[in-house]
Formats: C-alpha cells, sequence, structure tokens
C-alpha cells in the first residue's frame, strides 16, 4: 500500500513541481483543467463501470456503506450549522467545509486500487464511483446553491447545473453500459480505456497543479473540522457501516480507501463558480492531499486488518 502511495503522491508533487516552477504556465493549465474535467475523467468513469463485473462483488452493502457514511457526514455538519455560525465560520466557508468533508479524489482513489489490487480493485471501485459520485456533487450543488453568496440558482437552473455535471451523466452512461457490456464494440472499449488510462496520470498532474503551499496559513476551525471529517471520521464510519452490512476482504479495503482519500480538486472549482469560499477550499484541499499520505495507510491498515 506505502509503495502504491507513494507512486500516486510523487506523480502529484511532479504536478505541483511542474506548476510552481512555471514549466508548465497556468494559462495551459486551465486547459488541461478543462481536458480532465469534461473528457478524461467522464471517460475513465464510464469505462470503468461499463466493463466492472458487479455480479462479482458486493454492490449493494458497499455501495449503502459509503452512502450511509456520507450522509452520516452531512447530517452532522448540517446540525453543527447555527454553532459554526457561532464561531464566526459564514455561508461560503460553511460550503467549502462541507465539500472538504464529504467529496472524494477519485483520481487518488482509483490508482490506488489499480496499484493495490489491479483490475480487482478497479472493479470495486467502479462501485463506490456509482455510489459517491451521483450524490455528492447533487448535495454540494444544493448545499452552495442555499449557503453561498454568488448568484442564486433558481430550481431550475440547479436541476440543469446537476444533470450536465460530467461526474454525474458520466455514471449514468457507464451504468447503462454496464447492461449491455457484451454488445459494445471492441474498438469503442479500447477508445476508453486509452482515454481512462491518460486521465490517471494527467488527473494527479492537475491535482498536484492545484496545491498552493502558499495558502497553507495557520490552521483554523474550518481546516480542522474539514480534515477531522474526511480524514479520520469517513474511514471510521464507512468502515463500521460495512461491517455491519458484511463486507469483509478485498471490498472492505477499497471501501476504507474511498473513505479516506482526500477531497476533490473539482471542489474548488465548483466553490469559485457557485459564490462559496475558494481560498479556504484550496487551503482545506492542500492540507487533506498532503495529510493523506499518512492518514490513508493508517486508516486501512488499522481499520481492515483489526476484522
Amino acid at each position: 500500500m506505502l509503495n502504491s502511495l507513494i507512486a500516486v503522491f510523487l506523480v502529484i508533487a511532479t504536478g505541483w513541481f511542474l506548476k510552481s516552477r512555471n514549466i508548465v504556465s497556468q494559462t495551459h493549465w486551465v486547459g488541461v483543467e478543462r481536458l480532465t474535467y469534461q473528457l478524461l475523467f467522464p471517460a475513465v468513469v464510464i469505462h470503468t463501470l461499463a466493463i466492472a463485473d458487479l455480479r462479482s462483488v458486493p454492490v449493494l452493502a458497499m455501495g449503502l456503506s459509503l452512502v450511509f457514511a456520507i450522509l452520516s457526514v452531512a447530517a452532522v455538519l448540517l446540525l453543527a450549522r447555527p454553532a459554526l455560525v457561532k464561531a464566526g465560520i459564514d455561508g461560503p466557508a460553511f460550503t467549502s467545509i462541507f465539500q472538504g468533508s464529504v467529496r472524494w479524489n477519485t483520481f487518488v482513489g482509483l490508482a490506488v486500487a489499480a496499484g493495490l489490487q489491479g483490475r480487482a480493485g478497479t472493479t470495486l471501485m467502479a462501485i463506490a464511483i456509482a455510489a459517491m459520485i451521483p450524490l455528492l456533487n447533487v448535495m454540494c450543488v444544493i448545499v452552495l446553491a442555499r449557503f453561498a453568496k454568488g448568484k442564486q440558482m433558481s430550481t431550475e437552473a440547479t436541476i440543469r447545473s446537476i444533470l450536465v455535471n460530467p461526474f454525474i451523466w458520466s455514471s449514468a452512461v457507464g451504468l447503462v453500459l454496464n447492461q449491455v457490456q457484451w454488445l459494445l464494440p471492441t474498438a469503442f472499449i479500447g477508445y476508453l480505456d486509452a482515454l481512462g488510462r491518460a486521465s490517471l496520470g494527467v488527473g494527479l498532474l492537475v491535482v498536484g497543479s492545484a496545491l498552493d503551499l502558499n495558502r497553507l496559513a495557520r490552521p483554523r476551525l474550518a481546516h480542522g473540522v474539514a480534515v477531522a471529517l474526511k480524514l479520520v471520521a469517513m474511514p471510521l464510519l464507512a468502515w463500521l457501516y460495512a461491517g455491519w452490512l458484511g463486507v469483509t476482504g478485498p471490498a472492505l479495503a477499497m471501501t476504507v480507501v474511498a473513505g479516506a482519500v482526500p477531497t476533490a480538486t473539482a471542489a474548488y472549482f465548483l466553490a469559485r463558480d457557485l459564490g462559496g469560499d475558494a481560498p479556504l477550499m484550496a487551503e482545506i484541499t492542500t492540507l487533506q492531499t498532503l495529510l493523506a499520505l499518512a492518514t490513508l495507510p493508517a486508516a486501512v491498515f488499522l481499520l481492515t486488518t483489526s476484522t
């Protein structure tokens, strides 16, 4: 696991180095981010879900474990909202804490899963993708529409934003194709596979390019809440629910991995576009990505070896 994580974080560090040294300029990173978000990520989601043998894995139990963990953390945050307001955390900052506490970095999750268990790992991670991505993006858009101070979105605009979200429609397409995978042309699968292979490396470079160590000011309550809920509470809750639902073995390990990876860098762009606290979101993303090098293997080792 440590070797797989080191490889992942070396690619992330390479992205940071290329950005910080201006070897790849900011204007070029904007294009790479758009390419990753609009094409490469949907391709890897569709390919992973389309070819996964979901009959051989505990789809319902693993998916429900992650959904319950997400809903639990979201409920804690919403219930704590009045206390956070008293502590000086305004609406935009709350939305960044929310995204930082519930969202996951799919690129890191897929890379770790493939490094640990190969095709079996990516098949199991496909369950996490199908269970988490639609729910998380719907929840985060709604929370931003409710608490952020950007342009207020109408109900129709909110629904439209959810439907055109690449994270959501690619999951739907992948699940539909999974039902007719024997009809899919080999050339089409090869096309998706080629884009998907590119997406992991490029996606991790984009993760690294989004890191800004200069944003890491003195840790504040907002940072601590997001780190504690995402890197500690989320994998613990996923493990507890998975055990309750009878998930064991490699599926349990991948459930913990899906819960323990840092938050998604795409959260920054959503915060920026919908009026959230984008600088705080960048700080949370950077802090979690750095800390996950230690917390992710610790979570998997401590939780999965205790069963």
